[in-house]
Parts: structure tokens; sequence; C-alpha cells
């Protein structure tokens, strides 16, 4: 892992302002003891350097914030439908509160917004460090965070310039997954309806669909979408418009996927005698449908549990263990048509 910046410590203001410790500690707490000259040269070199105090100083003076933050930038309607980043929230937060920490979350509407809340929280010292997901083509997170010298961890990833830890999900392995059960069951006009092309792990999701479906891709064979049902809806539409429709049809949520069923029973096809569907995350949406959907079925809850614990070990400088990485699974239900 790449190293972190080194923070100006309270004896580097004193030493560089010719003052001890002691009189810069009073001038940045407010505390009497030092002329009101000496608190504003202070609270100028204070301000210029990015001065915040370490975190096992912060922690015995009992003014840590004990709390981490998670910043997302989706659309609120879409994110109050998919239940994959809740679940996440809930396993973070049962390693958090374990050790006595609080989840700060906000939602943005765009990546500047999401960039000028990290500053503000890197300033105000709210967190101990940061969450950060759905990494983007050329995301200026990741160099963000270490002008900020904030610990944070990617939740997903790889990070292609690998400037911050992540905890990975091989987004290749479940397209595949679930080419290769639609191929095995005889489907041969297969079609791909996406998130967003900027996300990186749609554009790994997407290679990866495009590569193991090669001889069998549908026209057109992938449409993005912004997560929206009203997008999935749309794309299903197209595609059962085009002069041979697709026979399969990989969604990348659960969301996407209900809004493709209903496309299709509008148009009249049957799933899945006349077309099979599957998503690329499960959820209580997916068994509850008629038909159940058939799904990689991969646990958030865990996966936000082994975020939380990168994040805390990161902000302690407590060492790595081996661990294994969670693999996908397809669950088979009755979306799919079988030989």
């Amino acid at each position: 892992m790449p190293p972190r910046r080194t923070r100006p410590t309270l004896k580097d203001l004193a030493a560089r302002l010719g003052i001890s410790e002691s009189a810069a500690s009073f001038a940045l707490n407010g505390r009497p003891g030092v002329s009101e000259q000496t608190r504003k040269r202070v609270l100028a070199l204070a301000a210029e350097l990015q001065w915040a105090p370490h975190h096992a100083a912060r922690t015995l003076s009992g003014s840590t914030s004990m709390t981490v933050g998670f910043v997302l930038t989706r659309d609120v309607r879409e994110f109050g439908m998919e239940s994959f980043y809740l679940r996440l929230m809930s396993g973070a937060q049962s390693v958090l509160s374990a050790r006595g920490y609080g989840l700060l979350f906000q939602m943005t509407h765009s990546v500047d917004e999401e960039l000028a809340v990290l500053r503000r929280w890197s300033e105000e010292r709210r967190v101990e460090g940061v969450i950060i997901s759905d990494l983007r083509r050329g995301d200026p997170r990741p160099a963000h965070l270490r002008e900020l010298g904030l610990p944070a961890v990617l939740a997903g990833g790889p990070d292609p310039k690998k400037l911050l830890p992540c905890v990975t999900i091989d987004d290749g392995a479940v397209t595949r997954l679930l080419v290769e059960h639609l191929r095995e069951n005889g489907h041969r006009r297969l079609a791909y309806v996406s998130g967003p092309a900027n996300l990186l792990h749609v554009h790994r999701r997407v290679a990866a669909f495009r590569q193991a479906a090669e001889g069998a891709l549908a026209e057109p064979g992938v449409l993005g979408t912004d997560y929206t049902d009203e997008q999935g809806l749309a794309a299903t539409q197209r595609l059962l418009e085009a002069p041979e429709p697709p026979d399969a049809v990989i969604f990348d949520n659960e969301v996407l996927a209900v809004a493709g069923l209903r496309a299709m029973r509008a148009a009249g096809r049957s799933v899945p005698a006349d077309i099979s569907v599957v998503s690329c995350e499960d959820s209580a949406i997916c068994m509850a449908l008629q038909p159940s959907l058939t799904a990689v079925q991969r646990d958030p809850t865990v996966f936000g549990e082994a975020v939380a614990q990168k994040l805390l070990r990161l902000v302690h400088d407590e060492p790595e263990p081996a661990t294994e990485a969670q693999r996908p699974a397809i669950v088979i239900r009755e979306s799919t048509r079988r030989r």
C-alpha cells in the first residue's frame, strides 16, 4: 500500500513559531495562557499546513470523533429501491459499533459534491476515516483523499492507480458465471442491461460479458442505464423490439431486472418460456417475484463487515490478516429455462 502523507505535528507547529508545545496547544484549543497575537499566529500556521491532531493523541485526550464516514453519489430514488448498499452499511455498522464507532452517511448528487464533503469532514475532523465506492474512470477521489491524508478504503475495486486499499469484488467472475449458465442451457442470443458505463465495475462486467458471450450476442448486445427502473424498462423494450430479440437477458441489479420483467409481460413474453432473465445482484425481491429470479448470490452484509474491518485496521495501524475473497455463486430459480 502506498504510504500516507505525513501530517505536521504539534511539535512541528511550535518549532516553526519558536514557542513551546504547551503554548501552541493552548492557542489551538482556545485556552487562556497565551496572547491574542500568538493565538492568531498559531491558528494561521495550522490552517496553512492543514494541521490535525494525531489519532492516538486525540484518543488519549478524548477528542477523537469515533466516527467513520461514507459518502455515496447516487440517485435517491434508485438507492431506496436497491438493497445492496443498505445491507453493506448494516454489515459495516455491526463491526464499527462493536468497537465504539458510529457511521456517518451522506448522499450527494455529483462527485464534485462528494469531494467537497470529504474535504469538509477532514478539515472539521468529523471522521477518523471514510469508505468510498463506485469508482469511476478518471476518478479524482483517491488522489483527493491522499492529499487530505484521510484514511480511506474502497468498497469494490481494485483501484487502477493503487492509491487506496480496497475490498475487491471479481466483477468479471460474476458476469462469466451467468453467461456460462445461460449458454449451458441452450441460450444463443444473449443481451446485457448494465449500469452507467463510466463506473469501473460496470466496465469490467461489460468486458467480461462480451468475451464470455462471443458468438452468442444479440443485437444490440449491451444497453447502459442509470440504474433507474425507468431506464431499465426502456432498455428492455428496445431489446424486445429488435429484429431478432434476445432469448436471455442479464440485468446489472434487481431494480433493472424487475423493470425488465414488467416490460416483458407488457409485450406478451413469457418468462422463462420465451426469454430467460437473470440478475447480477440477489435480494429478497428476487425471491419474492413471480417467477423468482435467478441471481448471483453474494452477501453484502459480509462485504460491509470486511470493508469496515479493513478501514479500522488502517486507522489504528493494525496488521492486515490473510483473508479469503468472497466467491460468487449462482442461485438458480424460476426465471431461467433449463434443458
